[in-house]
């Protein structure tokens, strides 16, 4: 994802309110969406050739994303989304809660071991048609164009796989997936990554094309059901983001400002999902309290109003801008009774946990439609310090 500029919150602890309007809910600046996801998981289908590494760690992170305590970047690394993740996944199972990869805690996940890391797929061309875009930095620049959406497949295709370019582009020497012949030899050959090229028009045509065989990150939870969707938009939205469209009904959400994690109960007090966010700054520290949930926007319109932001440039006037993934508030805002308040997505993956917000409750475009997909009107939430 490009790197967040335009900021996203009012000066009052508060993020800006974006537009409601279902007209807006519709328009991703993406393709129609297909009926059968070509890029959705298969489990127990074999890849023609196995990866070249076991990627323990990248396994762990695949089975905590799909069991909804998400890891964040799925990279194969042990972060700080990594920990909250297991930290939840062992709340959830009775464990001791220590965050870390414990005998205990690597016991319970071996029920899933069968789960490969990774597997491969080939690029739609429906996928790749993009539109792509780079997204400019000025307000004005941004609420000129048809949508905020990706700069590129790679960015489009990370976000699709909840991972960055960087690991994509790890998973694939050479262009070719690890394990396959190809990749053997370019790697034996220390041949580089392809470079990422630029279209004549000035669009980034990045690492990855159409029809190329590549291995990502192995996410589940992806099955998209047209019929349980009215939403045309936030349907293409769930399968560009491999968000499954059936998800646990949610009647409590706590937010910890101390643990920067957000953690959803059932009706029954079972904890199901737990996610890393970013909660506020000594600017705009978190609104403790409980609130409710008054509605979801899907893919919604950002009104962006200068007088209103502590760090916006001088010059800038009051702007509408477009939806789409790199909006300021990401492809949804869940809407909260604490006025000017909500939890919502974000154009910065990686900078979740890490860079302060500005009030609201950030978090990856695909944890935040993984969220909306719990939620609905009336659901408690709890900011809590």
């Amino acid at each position: 994802m490009r790197r967040l500029v335009l900021p996203v919150v009012l000066f009052l602890s508060a993020c800006n309110q974006p537009d409601s309007d279902p007209a807006s809910r519709s328009s991703t600046g993406a393709s129609a969406s297909p009926t059968v996801d070509p890029l959705a998981s298969r489990d127990g289908t074999p890849d023609a050739f196995p990866d070249s590494q076991a990627r323990p760690l990248m396994q762990a992170q695949v089975v905590l994303d799909r069991l909804g305590f998400s890891p964040g970047v799925i990279d194969g690394k042990e972060g700080l989304s990594t920990r909250n993740a297991l930290a939840g996944f062992q709340e959830a199972n009775g464990l001791p809660v220590t965050g870390t990869f414990d005998p205990a805690t690597w016991e319970v996940l071996g029920r899933w071991q069968v789960i490969p890391a990774t597997r491969v797929v080939t690029i739609p061309e429906d996928f790749a048609r993009g539109p792509f875009a780079e997204v400019p930095d000025d307000p004005a620049d941004q609420a000129a164009m048809p949508a905020l959406g990706y700069a590129s497949l790679d960015e489009k295709l990370a976000e699709r796989f909840h991972t960055s370019v960087e690991t994509l582009v790890t998973l694939n020497p050479g262009g070719f997936p690890a394990g396959s012949p190809e990749a053997e030899a370019a790697i034996a050959s220390a041949k580089p990554a392809p470079a990422a090229s630029q279209s004549p028009s000035g669009e980034a045509t990045a690492h990855f094309r159409a029809g190329q065989q590549i291995r990502v990150p192995n996410i589940g939870n992806d099955r998209v059901d047209p019929a349980s969707v009215d939403d045309a938009g936030w349907l293409l939205s769930l399968v560009m983001l491999g968000i499954g469209s059936t998800q646990p009904r949610v009647e409590r959400v706590i937010v910890s400002k101390a643990k920067g994690t957000l953690k959803a109960f059932d009706a029954g007090g079972q904890l199901v999902a737990a996610f890393t966010v970013t909660t506020g700054s000594r600017h705009d520290p978190l609104p403790l309290g409980q609130w409710k949930v008054n509605g979801i926007a899907r893919n919604p319109k950002f009104h962006y109003n200068p007088d209103l932001f502590w760090d916006a440039s001088p010059g800038d006037e009051k702007a509408m801008l477009p939806p789409g993934p790199n909006s300021p508030v990401g492809i949804v805002w869940i809407d909260l009774s604490k006025p000017h308040y909500g939890i919502h997505g974000t154009p910065e993956p990686r900078s979740i946990g890490r860079a302060e917000s500005h009030g609201c409750v950030r978090l990856t475009n695909w944890d935040a439609a993984r969220l909306a997909q719990m939620v609905g009107p009336g659901t408690r939430v709890d900011f809590v310090a």
